[in-house]
């Protein structure tokens, strides 16, 4: 017959042994959560930000499905004038990679760079590493207040773009943790194929263009480095600048119109993404007889609306240059 203290003791045991159940329960869902918490942050991509749409499209090239890329800068925007928003701003300090064209292009947005490096991030500006030009004097059709400056429109010398692009790939495999390194370089070999296929193409497409037609007067002066590459002479441009934010004066018109006509050049080609109200006024000034071509110059577009990769922007500028000087 079992006794009320050996009822008691064998109840206090069950309860200890129920409790003990419980925080052992406890401790396994401690842990599957914290084992959960830590796959999720180890699984988190690494990030890499970049400033430009047409950098952008060569970083996510070459990274692939690496790391997120995040470009700040949207599509059919000027690079000279973009700004950021305190969420983009914060984003460039969270950045494993931070890459920038520089060189004074994105004016509103390099001291958040600036900000991001000291900081402890990453930083790499493309414009400086691939042997930049310099912006020539007036006299070259270059704008005068710049002259001896560097250029910062590396893009229009696809040669330059592979260089970047190479060099691109050996940032993101430094800096970047967690990266298939293989994976990266493979990438970025084929891309730089394509741009050596693509520079290929541009020389025999411009080849049709007799030498002494091989004038350009653009929007502002963006096309030095495809003018030096494929052998094209700059007038001028209608803002007498490398950047978008001057303005021409009347003089400054006027000096375009004569050295147009001494050129005989009738064609003005302006960025697809500013208004061509200034070229238009060459038009009044040379009788009517201009033609004003949009090219994507600064900005690469949404996808489906004609360049919305540096593949497609060169083809079409390329396309554009050589119907337009040679009447086809």
């Amino acid at each position: 017959m079992t006794t009320t203290a050996e009822s008691g003791a064998g109840k206090r045991a069950r309860v200890r042994l129920a409790r003990l159940r419980s925080l052992l329960m406890g401790l396994i869902a401690l842990t599957t959560v914290a084992a959960g918490t830590a796959c999720t942050t180890g699984g988190d991509q690494p990030r890499i930000v970049v400033t430009t749409n047409i950098l952008g499209d060569i970083t996510r090239e070459i990274v692939g499905d690496e790391a997120e890329v995040t470009v700040l800068m949207k599509p059919d925007a000027d690079p000279h004038s973009f700004g950021l928003s305190a969420v983009q701003a914060a984003e460039l300090e969270r950045a494993d990679l931070v890459v920038f064209n520089g060189l004074g292009l994105e004016e509103n947005v390099l001291r958040h760079v600036d900000a991001a490096r000291q900081s402890g991030v990453a930083t790499f500006e493309a414009g400086k590493a691939v042997d930049p030009l310099t912006f020539h004097a007036g006299d070259d059709g270059g704008p005068e207040e710049e002259a001896g400056q560097p250029d910062p429109h590396f893009w229009t010398d696809p040669d330059r773009v592979r260089k970047a692009s190479g060099l691109i790939a050996d940032q993101v495999v430094e800096h970047v943790g967690g990266v298939d390194e293989q994976a990266i370089r493979a990438n970025a070999a084929r891309y730089e194929k394509q741009l050596a296929d693509l520079t290929t193409w541009m020389e025999k497409s411009f080849a049709r263009i007799p030498e002494d037609e091989r004038a350009l007067v653009t929007n502002h002066h963006v096309f030095g480095y495809l003018a030096d590459r494929f052998g094209f002479r700059v007038i001028g441009a209608v803002v007498p600048s490398g950047t978008t934010l001057a303005s021409p004066s009347s003089s400054d018109l006027r000096a375009l119109t004569r050295a147009m006509e001494e050129a005989g050049v009738r064609t003005v080609f302006a960025d697809s993404s500013q208004p061509d109200k200034l070229a238009q006024v060459l038009r009044t000034e040379l009788g009517g007889q201009v033609s004003v071509v949009e090219l994507y110059s600064e900005s690469l577009t949404r996808k489906d609306a004609g360049a919305g990769t540096y593949l497609q922007m060169m083809r079409a500028n390329t396309t554009a240059i050589t119907d337009s000087l040679t009447g086809g």
